[in-house]
C-alpha cells in the first residue's frame, strides 16, 4: 500500500504510548486516522496532541474486550469515512512476573486483551476492509517476547500467538490483496508496563506485585526507541507489505540463536517422504520462500534511529 493518503486507518490502544505513535504516523502520511482506547483522559490527551501538530484524529472510548462494542465503532466509522482500510489491533497489557506466581484471573485478563482483543478487532473490522474490494492491510501488534520469550511467561505466550496468528491470516487473505502484518518491537517509550495498575474489578487481584513507580521514571532515561520512531516503522511496513515488521537490530543475534535451537532440535533421521507426500500443506507455504522475501527495511528518514 505505496499510496495511502487518503486512507482510513483504524490503531486500537492508540490513544497512547505505541498506538499514538503509529496514529501520528499515519495521519503525518495523510491518512484519515480513528483511535480506540479504554481511559477517556488519555483519548483528550490524544485529541490534544494532534491538535497542536495540527493534524486531524477521530478519538472513540472503546474496550477491545467488548466485541459487541467493537462492532459499533466499526459501523460508525464505515458510516463516518465510507470505509475502512487500516486496522492497527495495537491495545494490550504488559502483565508480567514468573508463570508460577499468576492467579486465574492474570490469565483471563492477558488473554482477554492481547488475544481475544486481536480476535475482536479481526470479527469487527476485517468484513468492512473486505467490503469495498480494494484490498488493505492489518497490523497485530506483537512482541519481541514473542520471538525472545526470555521473561514475562504469560505476556510472551499471548503475543507468541499474535504472530502464529498473524503468519496464518497472511496466507489467508493474500489473494484478497489485504496484507496481515505481525509487528513485533522491541523496547519503547511507552505506559504499557505501568498500565496494568488500571486493571478492571471483574478481574480481581493480581498474584503479581504493583509495578514499582520508580522503574517508570528509570525506564524514560533507557536508550529505547520514541513511540514515534516505533510509529513510523510501522508506517514503512504497511507501504512495504512486510509480513513481520521488526523494530531492533539489537534482537536478531539472539533470535537467529533461538531459530537455531529449534532446528537443532529435530530427530536427525531420514525425511518419511510417503508422510510427506501426504501433508504438504503443513510442511511449509510460498509466503517463506526466498523469491518472496524482500530486503531488509532501513530506519525510516523521516525519523532519526535511536
Amino acid at each position: 500500500m505505496q499510496d495511502v493518503i487518503g486512507k482510513v486507518a483504524v490503531v486500537t490502544g492508540g490513544s497512547s504510548g505505541i498506538g499514538r505513535g503509529i496514529a501520528l504516523a499515519f495521519a503525518r502520511a495523510g491518512m484519515k486516522v480513528v483511535v480506540t482506547g479504554r481511559r477517556q483522559e488519555h483519548l483528550d490527551e490524544t485529541a490534544e496532541v494532534f491538535a497542536g501538530l495540527g493534524l486531524d484524529v477521530h478519538p472513540m472510548r472503546v474496550d477491545v474486550t467488548d466485541l459487541a462494542a467493537m462492532r459499533a465503532a466499526a459501523d460508525d466509522i464505515e458510516q463516518r469515512f465510507g470505509r475502512i482500510d487500516v486496522l492497527v489491533n495495537n491495545a494490550g497489557i504488559g502483565l508480567t512476573g514468573p508463570v508460577a506466581d499468576a492467579v486465574p484471573e492474570d490469565w483471563d485478563w492477558v488473554i482477554d486483551v492481547n488475544i481475544k482483543g486481536v480476535g475482536n478487532g479481526i470479527q469487527a473490522f476485517l468484513p468492512k476492509i473486505r467490503s469495498h474490494g480494494e484490498g488493505g492491510h492489518i497490523v497485530n501488534t506483537s512482541s519481541m517476547a514473542a520471538l525472545m520469550p526470555i521473561v514475562a511467561g504469560l505476556y510472551s505466550m499471548t503475543k507468541a500467538a499474535v504472530v502464529a496468528l498473524s503468519e496464518a491470516l497472511h496466507i489467508e487473505l493474500l489473494d484478497e490483496g489485504i496484507a496481515v502484518s505481525a509487528y513485533c518491537p522491541g523496547p519503547v517509550h511507552s505506559n504499557i508496563a505501568t498500565a496494568v495498575a488500571a486493571r478492571p474489578e471483574k478481574y480481581g487481584e493480581s498474584g503479581y506485585a504493583p509495578p514499582d513507580p520508580s522503574f517508570a521514571e528509570f525506564a524514560k532515561s533507557q536508550p529505547y526507541q520514541s513511540a514515534e520512531e516505533a510509529g513510523e516503522r510501522v508506517l514503512q511496513g504497511v507501504r512495504r507489505g512486510d509480513m513481520f515488521i521488526l523494530t531492533h537490530a539489537e534482537f536478531k543475534a539472539g533470535v537467529v540463536d533461538r531459530h537455531r535451537t529449534i532446528e537443532d532440535a529435530f530427530p536427525d533421521e531420514p525425511v518419511n517422504e510417503e508422510r510427506a507426500r501426504a501433508i504438504p500443506f503443513l510442511l511449509s507455504s510460498p509466503v517463506y520462500d526466498e523469491d518472496h522475501r524482500l530486503a531488509p527495511p532501513h530506519a525510516p528518514a523521516s525519523v532519526p534511529a535511536t
